[in-house]
């Protein structure tokens, strides 16, 4: 129970922003899914019981938070009553297995009901002005992103070459490392965008970069298309430049994950990405200065009979903004800047200059004040690009700069730009 006998509660979703008595009932919609979960899952009420009365706010706050390492440690099988006929159902296609590991560490297992992830999907077209039109009719979609992301679905990991088309929709890359390909496989994925006239583009944002690249090089023109959704990894606006330098279409940036679905959607670094109501609740916690508006994100799943999550956290850090938020990215990916604001990736592209076309970087941290920063352009960086990015840092960071040939991915094969370290001695 709180300690005060006031809550302020904060919602990202319209209309949920709350200040009151604990003993004031959460809105109908929220107490709705809650029980919604209960029923649908025995996990919860092993954790923490439910009673029957209406809920306050101080009954909702003490449902525990629920993790990505409890997900793991406990295993999807903790979410039903009979893990059989979950393997059961699977086989009849009544129930989706997939597996994910990009950001937990040790493999999850998320099983959803058949057909949750394009309903989710759907939701989150709606949701954005530019993609409305694509969530209710046929469209024609290439998609570029690591093939063991399971965030995408790929089902081209179990069939072969001929069976990467589905429901107007074509996977372009046979495997993940996108800076392994051959001039010869872009050859192909090019040819085969010219083929399929799609009319979105969808992708891991690095991934996106290099087929910019490879389009620029070709000199090729796709009329067709209308969007670039940015989806799977974070984006930076050196991947932005050169997406757009391709692709002359609006691009959207579309945030969720494999196991909660799609959650917020919004312009490429616009700072107005707003909740797919429809797909979950998500609360807000302060993190950090107050004046910085920065909140740790808290997300119940709706919609969602197989494995809905309740009071979920995520890890990741939004930046609240009158326009909307900003995804900020996974805390343990931000830094901590000396005077104690943070600094994340989207604070590191602002020492690229717009004229200096490069595709993709990684900013490491190596000690305490040293840094590593790698970047894949087909030009020298600035001669100044490492005095620029130390005074992002910190007065007493020091920067090593590197051109590199390819930066390699995650084994998830996603990319992770900035890279920051916890030394015992800098805790705070």
């Amino acid at each position: 129970m709180p300690s005060s006998s006031l809550v302020e509660k904060c919602f990202a979703n319209e209309g949920l922003d709350f200040r009151g008595p604990i003993e004031t009932e959460i809105p109908s919609p929220l107490e709705a899914e809650v029980r919604s979960i209960y029923r649908q899952s025995p996990f919860y009420e092993q954790r923490q019981s439910l009673h029957p009365e209406p809920l306050q706010w101080g009954c909702f706050e003490e449902i525990p938070f629920l993790t990505k390492k409890e997900i793991v440690e406990r295993g999807h099988s903790a979410f039903f009553e009979d893990s059989k006929d979950v393997e059961r159902r699977v086989g009849q296609n009544e129930l989706e297995s997939e597996t994910t590991s990009g950001s937990s560490g040790k493999p999850m297992t998320v099983i959803m009901e058949t057909g949750w992830w394009e309903e989710q999907t759907a939701r989150a077209y709606r949701a954005h002005p530019l993609l409305a039109e694509f969530a209710d009719r046929s469209h024609r979609k290439a998609i570029l992103a690591p093939v063991n992301c399971s965030s995408n679905l790929c089902p081209y990991e179990d069939f072969p070459f001929p069976n990467r088309y589905f429901d107007g929709a074509v996977y372009l890359n046979l495997s993940s490392d996108p800076f392994c390909y051959t001039e010869a496989e872009w050859d192909r994925i090019t040819r085969e965008l010219i083929a399929v006239k799609p009319e979105v583009i969808e992708g891991e944002p690095c991934y996106l970069s290099l087929l910019a690249r490879a389009i620029l090089k070709r000199e090729i023109t796709i009329p067709s298309l209308k969007a670039v959704i940015l989806t799977y990894g974070k984006a930076s606006q050196v991947h932005i430049r050169s997406i757009q330098r391709a692709f002359l279409v609006p691009l959207v940036d579309l945030y969720g994950s494999t196991e909660a679905g799609y959650l917020f959607v919004g312009d490429a670094f616009a700072d107005n990405m707003k909740v797919i109501g429809e797909n979950a609740f998500i609360e807000l916690f302060p993190h950090g200065k107050k004046e910085d508006d920065v909140f740790q994100i808290v997300v119940t799943t709706r919609n969602r009979e197989a494995m809905p999550l309740l009071r979920y956290h995520t890890g990741d850090l939004v930046q609240r903004f009158d326009s909307g938020y900003r995804l900020l990215g996974r805390e343990k990916d931000l830094f901590v800047h000396p005077e104690g604001r943070w600094i994340s990736s989207i604070d590191i592209d602002q020492a690229f200059p717009e004229t200096f076309p490069c595709w993709h970087y990684c900013l490491t941290q190596v000690s305490q004040e040293r840094w590593n920063l790698d970047y894949v352009a087909d030009e020298a960086a600035p001669e100044n690009l490492d005095v620029t990015v130390a005074a992002i840092l910190g007065k007493s960071a020091r920067v090593n700069v590197f051109r590199k040939r390819l930066i390699q991915p995650l084994a998830s094969g996603k990319f992770i730009l900035f890279k920051p370290k916890v030394f015992p001695e800098s805790k705070s």
